[in-house]
């Protein structure tokens, strides 16, 4: 599905996605990655959900972001918290949904001017 923004054009937007990958500034991708509006997406070296540490989240909370969309691949899947809990320490929500509404919902909040991190698992079955 393609995805159009016209305000935010300066920024790091999802405009596609697709099985087992994004289009960030129409830049396919097929690797997990992190996408920060102001930041050029960053792979993140997680193979499935089944994979994350809490070390994959502490380097997250390193950009200080307000809220954390995680995509946890075709289904929506909930992570435990103490997983989280350098995030939850600093304040920073964390909200789990399938890769594709992660990617509106990511859309949505950096049009706002929230400071987001979009956190993608791609390439693996969920």
């Amino acid at each position: 599905m393609k995805l159009h923004s016209s305000s935010t054009q300066q920024y790091q937007t999802v405009t596609g996605y697709f099985d087992g990958g994004v289009e960030i500034n129409a830049q396919p991708f097929n690797c997990s990655l992190t996408v920060m509006p102001e930041q050029a997406p960053q792979p993140w070296a997680v193979a499935s959900f089944d994979d994350l540490t809490a070390a994959h989240f502490e380097a997250i909370a390193a950009g200080t972001p307000d809220v954390v969309i995680l995509g946890t691949g075709v289904r929506q899947r909930f992570i435990h918290p103490r997983l989280v809990a350098s995030l939850s320490g600093q304040r920073i929500g964390v909200e789990c949904m399938d890769n594709q509404a992660a990617c509106r919902t990511y859309n949505i909040l950096m049009g706002e001017g929230r400071k987001v991190t979009l956190a993608l698992i791609l390439g693996a079955p969920a």
